[in-house]
C-alpha cells in the first residue's frame, strides 16, 4: 500500500548527469539563471500547469542524460510517442537540467561537492516558485543512476530550510541508484553472481564463466557478497575503493570483473546494452541518440534523424536557447580531485549521512531497482542498503520478499488485441512484477525485466 500510495503522489523532475558530471552556479550565473526564469515567465507560463488540488510537485535527476531525456519513452519509435502511464497524469511534474553542464545548461562548471549543486538547486528552485506563484507545494524529489547522490543531497538541503513554504519535502524516490560505493558493492562484488543468473541472456560460454567464477572466489568478492548480503547484516561493511586503471600498477586491475563480463558480451552482442541487457541487434531508434553505452555523434547516419532537442521547431517549442547545442553529457561536472569513487565528487557517499537524514525526516522513500540493469545491479543496492543505519537500526532486518502483484488491466493495446480476436488476453491483471519491502520509512522495490 505504501509503494502505490508513494506512486501516485510522486512528481518528475530531471537533472542531467553522468557518473563524471557535475557543476556549480556562481554569484553570476544564479543572476543569469532568474533572467532566465523571468524568460519563462513571459513567454511559457502555460508549459507549467497548476493542478486545483494544489498538492504535489516533482523533480527527477537522470543519470548519465539530461531531465529532458526522461521526458521520452524507450528507444525504437521514430518520433517520440505518448505515454499513456506518465505522472503527469497524478501530479505536477518539473524536468530540472543541472548541474551545469548537462543538457542545455550554460555556464562554468566550478562544483566539487554534491553540497554545492544542492544549494545551486534550492536556490533556482526558491526564484522558479516566487516567479510562477507556485508556493506550498508537496515536494518529491526523484532520479535515477548517479542521481542517487543528487537526489538525497538535494532533499537533505532542503530540509536544512525549514522552510515548508518552499521546500515542504515529503518524500523521494531514486531508481537503480549509486548510494553507496557504487563502483566496489553496487557493480564488482555482484557482478558474477548477476551475470551467470541471466547467462541465457548474456551467452557467455563455460570457460568464461569458470575463469570469473574463479575471480570472484580470489579476489574476495564471495565472501564480501555472501557474508554481507544477510537480513540482518552482521555489521558495516570495511570501506572499499577499487581501482581497475592498468597504468599504475594496481592490485585491483585483474579483478576487473564487471569490465570483463561487459566486454565479453559485447564482443557476441555488439548491440549490448549495460543498462538493459536484453537488447540485441539491430540498434533501436532513439531520437537522443543514446540507444546503448554507445552515443550516437552523428545521429543522421545512423537512424536518419536529427538529435530531437536539437531541431528547431523543437528548440522554439519548448522555448529552448537556440544558440545552445543540446547534448545529454557534455562533459565532466565536477572538478575535484578524486573523491569517494575517484569522479571528481568529494562528498560522501548518501548512504553515510544524507539518505538517512530523508528517510527518518519523511518516512517515505522508495529506492528501487530494475533487474535488466547491470550497470547499478539490484543486488549491489541492496547491499548498499544493508550498510546504510536509519531509524536507528542497520540495514533491513528481514529479507525482502512481498511479491508486486498488479491487478489492474494493462489497457495500452486493449483495441489492437480485439482487432486480432485476441480480446483479453493481456489480461485480466499484469502479474507479479517485482519485489516490494518496507521498514522504517525506507521502501525498497525490486522491478523484474526492467532496465
Amino acid at each position: 500500500m505504501v509503494f502505490q500510495h508513494m506512486l501516485q503522489t510522486a512528481f518528475v523532475a530531471g537533472c542531467l548527469l553522468s557518473p563524471a558530471l557535475g557543476g556549480k552556479f556562481s554569484d553570476h550565473r544564479e543572476a543569469q539563471h532568474r533572467r532566465h526564469a523571468d524568460a519563462i515567465s513571459k513567454n511559457q507560463k502555460t508549459q507549467f500547469e497548476k493542478r486545483q488540488d494544489n498538492s504535489t510537485a516533482g523533480f527527477q535527476f537522470y543519470s548519465d542524460a539530461t531531465a529532458l531525456l526522461t521526458t521520452l519513452l524507450e528507444p525504437g519509435t521514430y518520433a517520440p510517442t505518448v505515454n499513456p502511464y506518465s505522472w503527469v497524469n497524478l501530479t505536477n511534474m518539473l524536468w530540472v537540467e543541472q548541474p551545469v553542464g548537462t543538457g542545455f545548461s550554460i555556464g562554468e562548471v566550478t562544483a566539487t561537492t554534491q553540497e554545492e549543486t544542492a544549494q545551486d538547486f534550492i536556490k533556482f528552485f526558491k526564484n522558479f516558485q516566487d516567479i510562477f506563484g507556485i508556493k506550498n507545494y508537496k515536494i518529491y524529489v526523484t532520479g535515477e543512476s548517479y542521481a542517487g547522490r543528487y537526489v538525497p543531497y538535494i532533499s537533505a538541503a532542503m530540509l536544512d530550510q525549514n522552510d515548508t513554504e518552499y521546500y515542504n519535502l515529503s518524500g523521494a524516490l531514486v531508481y537503480d541508484p549509486c548510494i553507496g560505493e557504487f563502483i566496489t558493492t553496487q557493480e564488482e562484488v555482484p557482478a558474477v553472481p548477476y551475470a551467470v543468473s541471466n547467462n541465457a541472456v548474456l551467452n557467455m560460454n563455460q570457460s568464461f564463466i569458470d575463469h570469473i567464477e574463479s575471480l570472484h572466489e580470489s579476489c574476495g568478492f564471495a565472501d564480501y557478497y555472501n557474508t554481507y548480503l544477510t537480513f540482518p547484516p552482521p555489521g558495516n561493511q570495511p570501506p572499499e575503493y577499487f581501482n581497475a586503471s592498468l597504468t599504475n600498477g594496481s592490485p585491483n586491475a585483474s579483478c576487473d570483473v564487471f569490465d570483463m563480463i561487459n566486454d565479453a558480451v559485447t564482443q557476441t552482442n555488439p548491440c549490448f546494452d549495460i543498462y538493459e541487457i536484453n537488447q540485441a541487434c539491430p540498434l533501436l531508434g532513439d531520437v537522443l541518440d543514446f540507444p546503448t553505452a554507445l552515443v550516437v555523434e552523428n545521429p543522421s547516419t545512423v537512424f536518419n534523424a536529427e538529435t530531437y532537442f536539437n531541431r528547431s521547431d523543437v528548440k522554439a517549442a519548448i522555448h529552448a536557447p537556440m544558440d545552445v547545442e543540446w547534448a545529454e553529457c557534455k562533459g565532466p561536472v565536477f572538478i575535484g580531485e578524486g573523491g569517494p569513487q575517484g569522479e571528481g565528487d568529494l562528498s560522501a557517499d548518501p548512504i553515510q549521512h544524507v539518505l538517512p537524514q530523508v528517510i527518518d525526516a519523511t518516512q517515505r522513500v522508495l529506492v528501487s531497482n530494475g533487474d535488466y540493469d547491470m550497470i547499478i545491479i539490484t543486488n549491489g543496492t541492496l547491499l548498499a542498503i544493508q550498510n546504510m543505519t536509519w531509524g536507528g537500526q542497520l540495514g533491513f532486518q528481514e529479507q525482502p520478499a512481498t511479491p508486486i502483484e498488479i491487478g489492474l488491466e494493462d489497457l495500452q493495446y486493449e483495441a489492437l488485441f480485439a482487432e486480432n480476436g485476441e480480446t483479453g488476453l493481456d489480461g485480466p491483471g499484469q502479474g507479479t512484477m517485482g519485489i516490494q519491502h518496507f521498514e522504517r520509512g525506507l521502501m525498497w522495490a525490486e522491478t523484474f525485466q526492467s532496465g
